[in-house]
This record gives C-alpha cells, structure tokens and sequence, in this order.
C-alpha cells in the first residue's frame, strides 16, 4: 500500500474498497427485491422498516450502554429518518410507472445534487481531475443505457412522466440524505448516527406500513420461501447503512453514490456467472469505464481538503464524546484513515 506521498494514498485504497463492498451489498438487496417481486410481494417500505429495527436495536444499544447525551439535536435525526425512509419508498416506487431504463439514467441526478450539497454546505474543494472521474463514471452508466436500448428495452411504463418525476425527487433526497450522513459521521458520532436512524426510520417506516402496505401485509402467504428474501433483504440492508458511514468519512458522499454506480455491473456479472444469461458487451465495457473513473476520482495527493462550520448548540459534548476505536484497527493502519481529513 503506498503512502500518502504516492498517487494513492491508503484512505483512498480503503475507500475503493469499502465503495466496492457497498456496491455489492446493494447488488444483494436488489436481488433479493426481485425475488420478492417474483413471488407477487409488493411491500418495499416493510423490507426497510426490518433493516430500521436492526439499526435501531444494535446501535441503540450500544448507546444506552454508554449513557452519553446526544451530540446532535433528536428532531435532526427524525428529519434525517423520514428523508431516507421516502427516499427508499419513492425510487422502488417508480418501478410501477416508468422503464428501468429511465430509473437507472435518471437515478444519477444524485451526483450532480451530491457535489453540490457539499460544496455549498460541507465547502468541499473539488479539483480538475475529480470532476474527470466523475464524467467518465456517467459514460459508463449512459452505456449500460444504451445497452438496454439496444436490446429491446423500450418499455415505456404505464405513467413514465410520473415515475421519472418519482425517481428526480427520490435521487435528491438520497443526495441530502448522503450528505447529511457525511456531515454526521464528520462532526459528530457514528454509532449515535446509526441508533438514531434506525430509530426514527422504524417509526417512520412503521406508520408508512400501516396506511399504505397493511393490507398487502395481510394478503402474503408467509411460507418459509417468502421469508428468507425478507430476511435477506433487511440483512444486507444492515450491513450497507454499517459500513456507508465509515466509507462517508474516508471519502465523502460523492465517492460513495460513485461507487454505487457499479451495482448495476456485479448484477450483471451475477446474471452471467449464477444464472449463465447473456448479456451485451457493452456492459462489459460499461464496468470497465465506470472502475476507471472511480480510480481516476480516488487517485492524487491530498490536494483537497473540507471544512465544517459547526455550531456549540448543534454538537454537544464533541471532543469527550469520541468514538472509541478497537486498538486492532489502530494496528492495521486503519483507525488512521478514519480519523484523517477527507482524502478527495
């Protein structure tokens, strides 16, 4: 592993890594949801009202134990909540109106809103070279696009305005919720983060069930093969919102919506290698590009650098409210890139 002399340094290796690992954990979800789907389940907010649960009672836990106050105001974090839990609603959601075509091209709005957002809220410097590898990502996703164009995908769903009006709105609030995760796990504390959103998304989540999906719920035949994409599903879900804020704080919100884009590639890669479907090459070169351009974006010297504005009322307790870091992780080398500055 280079140092931080080299091109790369070891908080931007960590990060490629840890995008990657995200990426497949979205992959899981969505092979999970379509299993779902397969067997008529149509409940996308009770999928993620049982990942909430987790959150809520692991992390939560873990907060008790340690009988700190807050770092951050409570309604934050219930603002926090409602914005990912919609967010999650609304872009399964669309699914029922427009092609998957529109949702995955229109999807990408999230990295416009996500550079954005931080360079007016968190004052992110982005140089030159990150702006090429963010371009040279969307070549990569506007051939998967056309890839599915090529091969007859040109359904256009039943209400494709509506649903890419859907999908616009869904991707801005994944874009506020990313950064509002990446302002969090910055300036205050991650595990706090994580019982809070779980939460506030379980309640939210909850009251969603009972006005939209209650009798959907009711209409399932909750045999052993409907459950286990269920648990599944939640599981992976887990594991992605655990490591997404560690992957925040190494290398910010506009790496981790990048590397979100290769989730659509190990699909893929998943079709041919499980399933032995045939696929487009453009796919394949499609995978390439988009690694590339994650590699461009991750590479440099820290040449860039972030600064938060954070107020005494917002952060309670900061520098005595630490997260404590197993001494294993300060052996690895680890500990060093979570608690550097961000490496863009």
């Amino acid at each position: 592993m280079l140092s931080s002399n080299g091109y790369f340094t070891n908080s931007a290796l960590i990060g490629l890594v840890l995008g990657q690992l995200v990426s497949l954990l979205v992959t899981s979800t969505g092979l999970f949801s379509s299993e779902l789907s397969r067997r008529g389940i149509d409940a996308p907010t009770s999928q993620s009202f049982l990942n909430y649960l987790l959150l809520g009672i692991i992390y939560g836990g873990i907060v008790l134990y340690r009988r700190r106050p807050l770092q951050m105001k409570w309604y934050y974090y219930l603002m926090l909540g409602l914005v990912d839990v919609e967010a999650n609603y609304l872009v399964v959601k669309a699914y029922q109106y427009t092609s998957m075509t529109s949702v995955m091209l229109l999807d990408c709005w999230s990295i416009p809103c996500v550079i954005i957002l931080t360079a007016v809220f968190l004052k992110t410097r982005y140089q030159i070279r990150k702006f090429i590898g963010v371009a040279i990502c969307i070549v990569g996703l506007v051939l998967v696009i056309f890839s599915d164009v090529h091969a007859g995908d040109r359904a256009g769903g039943r209400a494709p305005v509506k649903g890419d009006v859907l999908v616009i709105v869904g991707a801005t609030l994944y874009a506020i919720s990313n950064v509002s995760e990446e302002f969090v796990v910055k300036s205050a504390d991650r595990i706090e983060l994580m019982a809070m959103l779980g939460l506030f998304g379980a309640v939210v989540s909850a009251c969603q069930i009972i006005i939209f999906e209650r009798t959907e719920l009711q209409s399932v035949h909750w045999t052993k093969d409907a459950v286990a994409p269920f648990l599944g599903f939640a599981a992976a879900m887990f594991l992605f919102y655990s490591t997404v804020p560690v992957l925040l704080k190494i290398s910010g919100s506009t790496m981790l919506n990048l590397s979100l884009l290769t989730s659509d590639m190990w699909a893929i890669l998943i079709r041919v290698f499980a399933y032995y479907e045939e696929v487009d090459w453009i796919y394949y070169v499609a995978f390439v590009a988009v690694a590339f351009g994650l590699v461009i974006y991750s590479s440099g010297k820290q040449e860039d650098e972030t600064t938060f504005h954070v107020s005494a009322d917002d952060v309670e307790g900061k520098a005595r409210d630490q997260v404590t870091i197993p001494d294993r992780l300060e052996e690895t080398g680890v500990y060093q890139a979570l608690t550097s500055e961000e490496q863009l």
